[in-house]
């Protein structure tokens, strides 16, 4: 609580006066200065605010989820370093100081996907999703020192007149470039859970579903946004443009196709996780930020209120498995509708807030990546089928032994979870304080068309195959 009030002071203050860079040095020796510093700016406090509004609900949502846990004030310890974490990431000033607050991530994910740790299979499952993402932080740690030799600080401001003057004069080689920009991608493709570094946000799921909660929409986010940071230093190279526009379109359809298989309930969606953080990597090579910024704060919002859905189910049935579970539709409104509003805020429906990121991404490939197009309506179209999936099977079908006495969710999970759907519902809105895509003028009548057609094309195809195909 106390990190959203301070985080809301903070944000209206810069608002009205400008934004401010803080920064202590912490230590310098032969022309090395590294330092301390935290960007101030209007869009980091918005994505911090982003990530302390996530974890407060996650947290509120954990006090109902996990009601019988004799360690819920180590999870609670852990759930704050690794908000902590993320506020670090999205304020840091330098790449330095990201990379340090990156590996605080990779550790609290480690502890957290390991927090029932007498159970082996979770303990396997936490050394393996800590090791897949230490293979991105090495090879970003090689980018970090790289670029300390080279440009003389890892102040981003620094880095971007570095590498805007390496440019022009063409004092740095392919070769160097090359290296440096796929060492930065290396990096935010582990947070991101980007193929081929995907397999540990599946392995993530044995941890406690309000930690998947944070995991799927404010971790991935935080890589992104590191990304994001990157990017001027990205055109050193072409050639990593192109292996961020392949492992983002590889990602996109291949997460969505993979989670269309999945019968575990949590892994279902944690794949179109990784599906839809591939749109916002092809944003980003096609150099569309503002796009890429709305898709993550869109999917964040949405994947955050699915896991809430998702997690409830699973506290009153005590089961994961879809093929297992049935006709809860009646028996738990409050989660139902949930997962209608964060099903159609993922999705190009209109008016919601992937319809008009999709519509804005699809503009912004037409001109000179046509065939990136299909991707996009192919990744929504998809998306749409496993969510009517999932949604048949699960609250629609026949009851089964397991779900036919269960009830509704307490107030200490339905709270934020309807909070949430509220939030989702005013998406556009907020958008339109941020981005003026309150109509036409923006998105072209062709693309909202093309947008919604894929979503239907995805619903109808989920709605007409026998629940028998699914299972």
């Amino acid at each position: 609580v106390l990190g959203v009030a301070h985080g809301s002071l903070i944000l209206a203050w810069v608002q009205q006066n400008g934004g401010v860079v803080i920064e202590w040095p912490w230590f310098e020796t032969s022309g090395l200065d590294l330092r301390i510093g935290f960007d101030l700016s209007l869009t980091n406090l918005a994505a911090l605010e982003f990530v302390t509004i996530m974890s407060l609900l996650g947290q509120v949502f954990a006090l109902g989820y996990l009601d019988k846990e004799w360690s819920l004030a180590r999870f609670y310890a852990l759930l704050g370093f690794f908000e902590g974490a993320m506020a670090g990431v999205v304020l840091s000033s330098n790449l330095f100081l990201s990379y340090f607050v990156l590996e605080m991530l990779t550790l609290s994910t480690y502890l957290l996907v390991g927090f029932w740790y007498a159970q082996p299979l979770v303990v396997t499952a936490a050394r393996d999703a800590f090791l897949t993402k230490r293979v991105g932080d090495v090879l970003l740690l090689m980018s970090v020192v790289a670029l300390a030799a080279w440009a003389g600080s890892l102040d981003f401001e620094d880095l971007y007149a570095w590498a805007a003057q390496v440019k022009a004069d063409g004092s740095v080689s392919p070769l160097l470039g090359t290296l440096i920009g796929l060492g930065l991608i290396a990096g935010p493709m582990g947070k991101c859970a980007q193929f081929p570094m995907h397999l540990w946000l599946d392995e993530a799921m044995e941890g406690p579903n309000p930690a998947s909660i944070l995991r799927n929409s404010a971790v991935v986010t935080c890589g992104a946004l590191v990304l994001l940071k990157v990017m001027p230093l990205l055109q050193l190279s072409p050639v990593a443009i192109d292996v961020l526009l392949i492992v983002g379109t590889i990602s996109a359809i291949g997460g969505a196709l993979v989670a269309i298989a999945q019968v575990d309930i949590k892994r279902a969606f944690s794949y179109g996780t990784t599906s839809y953080l591939g749109l916002v990597f092809v944003a980003i090579a096609v150099q569309q930020p503002i796009v890429a910024v709305l898709l993550l704060f869109a999917h964040g919002l949405a994947k955050a209120l699915i896991f809430m859905s998702v997690g409830s189910v699973i506290a009153t049935t005590n089961c994961q498995d879809i093929t297992e579970l049935g006709g809860l539709g009646p028996r738990m409104p409050a989660t139902t509708g949930s997962y209608l509003i964060a099903g159609a805020g993922l999705t190009g429906v209109l008016p919601l807030g992937c319809f008009w990121c999709f519509g804005l991404l699809v503009d912004g490939l037409w001109p000179n990546y046509p065939w990136l197009v299909p991707v996009v309506l192919l990744t929504n179209a998809l998306t749409a089928f496993n969510l009517v999936r999932v949604f048949r099977q699960v609250f629609l079908d026949k009851p089964h032994p397991k779900t036919k006495r269960t009830p509704e969710v307490n107030w200490l999970m339905a709270l934020p979870m309807v909070s949430l759907a509220v939030v989702v519902l005013l998406v556009p809105l907020i958008f339109h304080r941020i981005y003026p895509i309150a109509g036409v003028e923006v998105v072209t009548m062709v693309s909202m068309v093309a947008v919604v057609v894929s979503s239907l094309v995805g619903v109808a195809s989920a709605a007409a195959i026998s629940l028998d195909k699914f299972g």
